[in-house]
């Protein structure tokens, strides 16, 4: 089957144009590191605006690590989202919960402590706010998200991304004031099935991408 996009770029490229004309008043792109640095990177060059990262970590189910029990968000007050019904389905207790929820919070002070040496965070009180990611399958992360910088006083979170099932998108157009997706698919395979290159990026490159928005960006507005 052709890949609708051929790597994470392209798709961001795809992704500005579609944002570009839209009413958003001092926006900010805020990437869901690692897969989303790509593309947020391209919708923030387009929009003349700043990229940050927003630090958000899947909590994985028992004994299926890939399916998303639910997910936690760095703030002042990590935010935590479940997804009831996975929890239901796989059994996963409050303990099991807690301790996944210790183990991805480990996993966020490691990367804070990576990509932000020398780098100045963008406080999003009164912005719009862009949550951009590469794809989406149950949209925990995403929601985490939105929900972060709603609490952080965004004035508007617009979520933004290149493919996500239809049933997610319509819970996410729940949380988010506006959302933008160039392509929802009834049946999903998965973000990877949608792109020629879906390579794991690695920490370095997502701090090469973080400190070009800066550089070119200086200092927020």
């Amino acid at each position: 089957m052709f890949a609708p996009f051929h790597d994470r770029s392209d798709a961001g490229r795809r992704l500005a144009l579609a944002l570009k004309g839209r009413p958003l008043e001092r926006p900010v792109v805020y990437a869901l590191p690692r897969g989303g640095a790509p593309v947020g990177l391209e919708v923030a060059e387009a929009l003349g605006a700043p990229m940050d990262l927003v630090l958000v970590r899947k909590l994985g189910a028992p004994g299926q690590p890939e399916l998303a029990l639910g997910a936690v968000v760095d703030g002042p007050k990590p935010q935590t989202v479940i997804n009831e019904e996975v929890k239901l389905s796989t059994g996963a207790s409050d303990s099991f919960i807690e301790q996944a929820r210790a183990r991805e919070l480990q996993e966020i002070e490691r990367r804070r402590r990576t990509y932000f040496q020398g780098v100045e965070r963008i406080d999003p009180k009164r912005r719009t706010a862009i949550v951009v990611d590469d794809g989406l399958a149950t949209g925990a992360t995403a929601r985490a998200a939105i929900r972060a910088l709603k609490l952080q006083g965004a004035a508007k979170v617009v979520l933004a991304v290149p493919v996500a099932p239809e049933d997610t998108l319509e819970l996410l157009r729940k949380e988010a004031d506006e959302v933008v997706c160039l392509r929802s698919e009834r049946w999903f395979l998965g973000v990877g099935a949608f792109y020629d290159d879906f390579r794991q990026l690695k920490d370095e490159e997502v701090v090469a991408m973080l400190r070009k928005a800066a550089e070119r960006c200086g200092s927020p507005p």
